[in-house]
């Protein structure tokens, strides 16, 4: 009925790629099969308990169940204020360059619908965590995409990056106003430095473009290896924002927390928006908010040992199975290359036969863009004892395609 009224918006979204994967592990759990899940970035850790208290103990209160403020209460902007200056010695101010958002997708989405006009271009390298795309899409606007470089160790080739960004400004019509950047990135895991960010900012100046960059992995790098803001780098509060969540860093993925901190012209396109959308999150999980950023830090640590640990496992172990990877320096993934041995079979073939014959869950590369094709994304969700029998799985399965 009404077959001539059409919803322009959904139509321009394909099919979600990993609703496959998600039906096949489910029917696969309906049968009573055991599936280890490295399919999503859901933390499956508890909540540092003080968190958890200071939720409780907030919502005991008479005054906290209103209505909140849609941009964040001043103290939780005052936190994630404070907790820039900590990290990175970087100064913003909490009424004008910050805002709380439900979740970091939450908060990139609705900015994308206040900052974008119908038939604006954005810049967003491939493969990319599919809302940095379709945020865009979705508010009308349309998307340039180009393949992003990497060495084995999962640094980005900054070279290549620049070449193919001034080709993109160079050939596109309308120029891009906005270009995304997500390091540690998602899914490839590949790392950058300060210096990546000081071309960037002095090109966005140039070429006068917004640069969004999503720093969601920050606190879990591990080697060494320190995640960089793009507000280290002098004037880049002028051409940029950043967005962060609380879901990886403190176990939180379910409570949805993030902000936006940075250019006052976009934070408060977005604050502005936001008064039309929401009424905020609950009042006691901003309260617990300002206490996971104000509070010890030492569940953070702890966070990030886990990874490092689970990391260091599923490489060695799959790696002695016959699937050869390396560790990346940063997020709660492996990008992995698809075996030789299954190469032919194509990323979405190859999760399904993992699903199918090895009761094992990994994304599809090709889910995350035309360049993941090759590629899975594998989550490091999983206990040690669960990794390593992953690891017996494949390798049967793996032998099972030599004979």
């Amino acid at each position: 009925m009404f077959d001539e009224i059409r919803f322009n918006t959904i139509d321009r979204l394909p099919g979600y790629v990993f609703a496959e994967i998600n039906e096949l592990k489910l029917a696969a759990r309906h049968a009573g099969d055991d599936i280890i899940d490295f399919s999503m970035g859901n933390p499956d850790g508890r909540t540092p308990q003080h968190i958890i208290d200071k939720l409780v103990e907030s919502a005991q209160k008479d005054g906290t169940h209103g209505y909140s403020v849609s941009k964040g209460i001043y103290k939780l902007r005052l936190a994630i204020c404070n907790w820039y200056l900590r990290k990175y010695g970087v100064t913003l101010d909490p009424n004008t360059e910050a805002v709380a958002t439900l979740g970091s997708k939450e908060g990139f989405v609705h900015l994308a619908q206040a900052i974008m006009n119908p038939g604006d271009v954005a810049v967003v390298p491939d493969p990319a965590y599919p809302i940095h795309a379709y945020a865009f899409m979705i508010a009308g606007g349309n998307v340039h995409k180009f393949g992003i470089d990497y060495n084995e160790k999962y640094e980005l080739d900054k070279v290549q990056f620049f070449t193919k960004l001034k080709k993109v400004f160079k050939e596109s019509a309308p120029k891009p106003k906005f270009v995304v950047v997500n390091f540690p990135h998602n899914p490839t895991c590949v790392t950058t430095d300060v210096a990546f960010y000081e071309e960037l900012v002095a090109y966005a100046k140039e070429e006068r473009f917004y640069i969004i960059s999503d720093i969601a992995y920050a606190d879990l790098s591990f080697d060494g290896y320190e995640t960089p803001s793009i507000f280290q780098v002098e004037g880049a509060k002028d051409v940029a924002v950043e967005c962060y969540t609380l879901s990886k860093s403190y176990n939180m993925a379910g409570w949805r927390v993030g902000f936006v901190v940075g250019n006052k012209k976009l934070v408060g396109a977005l604050q502005k928006i936001k008064s039309w959308f929401d009424y905020g999150m609950f009042t006691p999980i901003q309260v617990a908010s300002t206490v996971a950023l104000d509070g010890p830090q030492e569940c953070v640590d702890e966070i990030r040992e886990t990874y490092h640990k689970r990391r260091d496992i599923l490489v060695e172990s799959f790696n002695n199975a016959g699937w050869p990877m390396e560790k990346p320096k940063s997020t709660m993934f492996v990008w992995a290359k698809i075996p030789k041995v299954a190469a032919h079979l194509g990323s979405m073939e190859f999760a399904k036969q993992l699903l199918q014959e090895a009761k094992i869950a990994v994304s599809p590369g090709i889910g995350f863009g035309e360049s993941g094709e090759g590629y899975v994304r594998i989550a490091l969700i999983e206990n040690e004892n669960r990794i390593r029998q992953a690891a017996r799985n494949i390798k049967k399965y793996l032998k099972s395609l030599e004979g």
